[in-house]
């Protein structure tokens, strides 16, 4: 992509810049449509703002349905997007380039901006990282977010957004915020990034969260029941067990947790509450013995 540095604002992580560009695009009672399941993180911030949250299909495989997003913008007041494109949370998935494409011809259609959360694009498996849609978008309508938070360390808390024709908007509205983001932290991170330091270890990581997915899929296939679909992700480290109809994750979170096991539940991740068969889990971690202890406990809960 080639992006002026005035349209970047530094950010307090990505998640400051995801909640500031929901606050510059949005009032109060307007529609926001977002993937599903979606982000729990994006529908706290629409509910915090007293907006609207419009549900759109989205598959592990290959993410979110252009089609549906096509007619929901054709018959809906729909003010702004809300998509994760690369290794979405909590899916996984990663939408093909030529969706991608797809998505940026349709906002211009429509002149509607998309906020797109990038956390995980440094995250791939393959040989190159995937472009998100702003490699696509023409008249400045993308508001590209990312952070260090997934790739480097979270406590650092710095982030940013590309936010194209939005930026000077964003940068008051920054100020207004939290004034500014800390120096320091950034310094030591130019620093680290001039030295080469930052590519050396990505490479390390991707290697590590590749390594690890092999490790929980191949304990989740030995643990769980059969009848439970697992995802695929090529990036990133989120899995999305889909349960057959009937299973309530809500009640297996509520059993896991009385037995020291953490994970998420699916209608954490709808505005609608759906996904009750579906779960989350985490392989960011080291995979241990005591994560596959965790993972037979969970096919223990399943199965009974």
């Amino acid at each position: 992509m080639r992006i002026s540095p005035e349209e970047i604002v530094i950010t307090s992580g990505a998640l400051e810049a995801l909640n500031l560009s929901l606050q510059v695009l949005t009032r109060p009672g307007d529609i926001v449509a977002v993937e599903s399941p979606a982000f729990y993180a994006c529908l706290q911030a629409i509910e915090a703002l007293r907006l609207r949250a419009i549900e759109i299909p989205s598959q592990p495989r290959d993410g979110v349905d252009v089609g549906a997003l096509a007619h929901t913008l054709e018959r809906h007041p729909v003010r702004a997007c809300w998509l994760m494109s690369n290794y979405q949370n909590p899916l996984g998935a990663l939408v093909p380039e030529d969706k991608k494409r797809d998505i940026a011809r349709l906002l211009d259609k429509h002149d509607i901006a998309l906020i797109e959360d990038d956390v995980y694009a440094e995250l791939f498996f393959g040989r190159q990282r995937p472009k998100p849609v702003k490699a696509f978008d023409r008249k400045g309508l993308v508001l590209n977010c990312g952070s260090f938070s997934k790739s480097l360390a979270p406590g650092y808390r710095v982030g940013w957004v590309a936010a194209g024709r939005f930026a000077t908007a964003l940068q008051r509205r920054k100020v207004m915020s939290s004034l500014s983001t800390s120096a320091p932290a950034q310094d030591a991170i130019a620093l680290y990034l001039s030295e080469g330091g930052y590519e050396r270890h990505l490479a390390a990581l991707r290697r590590a969260f590749a390594a690890q997915q092999a490790a929980a899929l191949n304990s989740l296939a030995r643990h769980l029941p059969a009848d439970v679909r697992i995802s695929r992700p090529e990036g990133g480290y989120f899995l999305w067990l889909q349960m057959p109809e009937g299973r309530d994750a809500i009640d297996i979170h509520r059993r896991a947790l009385e037995q020291g096991v953490s994970i998420a539940p699916g209608p954490i991740f709808s505005a609608r509450r759906a996904f009750r068969n579906c779960l989350r889990l985490n392989y960011g971690h080291p995979w241990s013995p005591i994560a596959d202890a965790a993972v037979r406990t969970l096919g223990r809960i399943l199965r009974t």
